[in-house]
């Protein structure tokens, strides 16, 4: 195994080639799922890969199209918004 492969940072995979040959591989592990803001509950609708491939998605694929989509939970987006508009109102 080459030094660089030495460190756990890198995912083992076990592969098996055309040729019938058991391989390792190497890959990079996902990140952690992306938590909301204020309750740190998990965030749905976000995905949860590589950079390189989040960078090739559409901007809809990112996150969720609505108010604060990728960053706040829908339960806690809806008390944001309900504490703002009472807030305008006073």
């Amino acid at each position: 195994m080459k030094p660089r492969h030495r460190s756990h940072s890198l995912r083992r995979v076990k592969l098996k080639t055309p040729s019938g040959e058991n391989k390792m591989h190497f890959v990079a592990r996902k990140p952690k799922i992306a938590h909301c803001s204020k309750c740190k509950d998990k965030l749905h609708g976000v995905p949860r890969d590589l950079p390189n491939k989040i960078k090739n998605m559409a901007k809809t694929e990112k996150r969720p199209e609505r108010v604060f989509g990728g960053k706040l939970c829908a339960s806690c987006t809806k008390q944001e918004i309900k504490e703002r508009v009472r807030s305008i109102t006073l």
